[in-house]
């Protein structure tokens, strides 16, 4: 237990007043991790939390918090974006919270190859070897064709110099397999001309894009919010907490139409013809940062950025996401 009371999660306080537990809630804390979030909404009222992560190592720290809460915590080992099968059963949620992105705890065990400043294993999967059926980020460096490669780096990256960095892995893995976090993270440097002091270190964008692709983050966030607005009930809340652009573009898109802002509306205008209703009312137009103090105490929360909305009574948007009925 002392660890999950050491392990502060980014804008625990935002994230409870956004979803607002109350007694007899049934809440899903979709990226379990620590269980930061589900201790909080634990605490917060007597509601009841269903915690999914992917990265079954968490199971552990699951134990301790169903023993602290019986009958009010429940694990499901699983992709949040798969939480309409996880929670078969569960009709409707008041409450769904996601914290996207990789974990503390995984960045700094090397083992699970994530962080470009330890050496380990280049695997990057979320559930480690044991989902097999996906490949590690060792694969895609080593089997993947250089164009391949490059569009991968640029797209989850957004990185302008993913071509060079192609052409480098490529050239490399002809003398050796790249296989090593250490190695590659070489590899990237040299391409992006060494690393500089005090700037952002040259891999960083590469292993984002590789960990994001591997993990298909972006494809399961979209399937979890789509998920988030079928099971919740009128007046159920989602809360999303977002460390880079490429997320939170996502969120801020899929909230800003089911919440009626898309580019085309206008509250001074009529409303176009077949316009579906608003699905959520957004509890803030524009995304809620962390405080000053919190950044001081946990410099990883500079780049959080939370939205969070509040379901309708109005029917859920088609898989699509196409405005017209």
């Amino acid at each position: 237990m002392g660890d999950l009371q050491r392990h502060a999660p980014v804008m625990l306080d935002e994230i409870v007043a956004a979803i607002a537990p109350r007694d007899g809630d049934v809440i899903v804390d979709g990226t379990f991790g620590w269980g930061g979030y589900t201790r909080g909404l634990l605490e917060a009222a007597d509601c009841t939390v269903l915690g999914i992560d992917r990265d079954r190592s968490a199971r552990d720290r699951a134990d301790v918090l169903a023993a602290e809460f019986p009958g009010r915590f429940t694990f499901l080992p699983g992709r949040f974006g798969d939480m309409e099968s996880l929670i078969a059963g569960v009709d409707t949620l008041q409450g769904v919270a996601l914290d996207l992105g990789v974990s503390s705890m995984q960045l700094d065990d090397p083992e699970r190859g994530f962080s470009f400043q330890k050496d380990g294993p280049l695997d990057m999967r979320m559930a480690g070897a044991q989902e097999a059926d996906a490949s590690a980020a060792s694969d895609v460096v080593n089997g993947e064709e250089e164009a391949e490669i490059a569009r991968i780096i640029w797209l989850y990256g957004e990185e302008r110099n993913s071509r060079r960095i192609a052409k480098a892995i490529v050239a490399a893995r002809k003398v050796e397999p790249i296989t090593r976090t250490l190695q590659l993270a070489e590899i990237v440097a040299r391409a992006n001309g060494g690393v500089q002091p005090h700037k952002m270190h040259p891999a960083t964008r590469t292993f984002q894009a590789l960990r994001i692709h591997v993990n298909d983050e972006l494809g399961q966030l979209e399937a979890g919010l789509r998920a988030a607005e079928r099971l919740l009930a009128p007046e159920g809340r989602l809360a999303v907490v977002s460390f880079h652009s490429l997320e939170d573009r996502i969120v801020k898109t899929f909230l800003r139409e089911r919440g009626g802002l898309a580019p085309d509306s206008s509250r001074h205008l009529p409303a176009l013809p077949n316009r579906r209703s608003p699905s959520f009312r957004l509890i803030s137009r524009g995304a809620i940062k962390p405080s000053d103090a919190e950044v001081d105490r946990n410099p990883r929360a500079r780049s959080a950025r939370l939205r969070a909305a509040i379901r309708t009574s109005n029917a859920a948007w088609p898989e699509d996401g196409r405005n017209a009925a």
